[in-house]
């Protein structure tokens, strides 16, 4: 089963029933401290027509309750909702506190934290501490213990002002997560903007002079063939090298670099549900033909983790090396799955390793990955390790 089914993350609202099943669950249980006002009506210790009232006025302030806290705190509520609400559950805890007695003082808890979960910062800040206030202000109206009354002082500043920093955390992630869908936005638009730039540049001329020489070629046709004859040679010609052209340009663009594989593993990887320890930029200044080849090896062995690894764990490290031959560049794979996984033919080690032969690399594999030194001597996991050649020129990546 996928996580995302099954999780509701920060600042998004829930998109199915298992969804809203985990959110009332989480927001229910803190509904446990409403057990003061239940055990009340349960011991039977006011009249029925009390008690009825009572049961009615708990229900209605739950439900008031959960409305303002199941709506997504990440966006603005209607502003007038917000008061009324709130009003109307601070008008609800008073009437039942002063009516019923001490155990439903601690209502007031929960409108210190529906303040706090719905009001802007500005505002909390001085209506927490007046919702408390009112609390302890009716507690020393009637016959209350104080030891009850300071008790939930501090539940209900804590829980407010708590409340106020979940939805900033909310807030701010559903920003950063907005910000990031419009950063890929606009280098998807650029990417877009850079083809149609190029694909202008390459044919645009090309096939202006296709176009000319083919008119030029029938208006030859009928008195001068031989002439004609040329223009289409040189229409020919103009063409195949389009060709070329465009197929230069489709390769360039397929090539696979390091900083776009090592996101896409990191995506991979979330999605299959397995923690990713993975560097977040490639070192620059690398060749363009070992940079290919790494940046292939790694996407197969990402995908080799994904599908046949089982793994918790996975942990890539990028890094130049001296060595006695000269410098490398190291990439390392390590994961703590089932171990071996990979080692059979059909696994496209194979392909890696004759990538790697085009650039004078080597491939080196071993089982034990992650955790395998460990006391437990599992010896589960799998690492494998690819190096290739650099040039003196890569000074910028140290």
């Amino acid at each position: 089963m996928n996580d995302d089914e099954t999780s509701v993350g920060v600042g998004r609202p829930p998109t199915g029933r298992r969804q809203v099943g985990i959110k009332l669950l989480w927001i229910g249980v803190w509904l446990a401290f409403m057990s003061a006002p239940v055990k009340d009506l349960i011991d039977g210790n006011h009249p029925a027509w009390a008690t009825a009232l009572g049961t009615f006025g708990l229900v209605v302030f739950v439900g008031a309750y959960l409305v303002l806290v199941l709506r997504q705190t990440a966006k603005a509520l209607d502003r007038r909702l917000v008061h009324s609400t709130i009003a109307f559950l601070g008008a609800l805890a008073a009437v039942l506190s002063l009516t019923l007695g001490t155990a439903w003082l601690v209502l007031f808890v929960y409108v210190s934290v529906s303040v706090g979960a719905t009001m802007p910062l500005r505002t909390a800040r001085w209506l927490i501490p007046a919702v408390t206030a009112v609390l302890v202000a009716i507690g020393l109206t009637g016959n209350h213990s104080r030891e009850i009354i300071t008790a939930l002082v501090f539940p209900a500043l804590l829980g407010g002002f708590a409340m106020t920093g979940v939805r900033q955390l909310i807030r701010t992630t559903v920003q950063l997560r907005e910000a990031r869908a419009t950063v890929a936005q606009l280098a998807a638009n650029e990417e877009r903007l850079r083809l149609a730039r190029d694909l202008h540049d390459l044919l645009g001329h090309s096939l202006s002079l296709i176009t000319l020489k083919s008119e030029l070629a029938g208006r030859m046709l009928p008195d001068h063939p031989e002439q004609a004859a040329a223009q289409v040679a040189d229409i020919e010609q103009v063409s195949r090298q389009a060709l070329v052209d465009v197929r230069g340009a489709v390769t360039g663009y397929r090539r696979p670099t390091l900083p776009g594989e090592l996101a896409g593993a990191r995506t991979a990887l979330a999605a299959a549900g397995i923690a990713a320890d993975i560097p977040a930029e490639a070192p620059d200044g690398l060749p363009e033909k070992p940079e290919e080849v790494l940046a292939w090896a790694l996407r197969e062995a990402v995908t080799n983790v994904v599908r046949h690894s089982e793994a918790r764990h996975c942990t890539v490290t990028l890094a130049p090396r001296q060595t006695l031959d000269g410098r490398v560049l190291e990439l390392t794979v390590t994961d703590d799955g089932v171990g071996a996984a990979g080692t059979k033919p059909g696994n496209g080690l194979t392909g890696i390793t004759e990538r790697l032969a085009t650039v004078d690399g080597t491939l080196t594999t071993r089982s034990g990955g992650i955790g395998a030194g460990s006391a437990s001597g599992s010896g589960k996991g799998f690492t494998l390790t690819l190096s290739v050649p650099l040039d003196s020129g890569l000074g910028s990546a140290e």
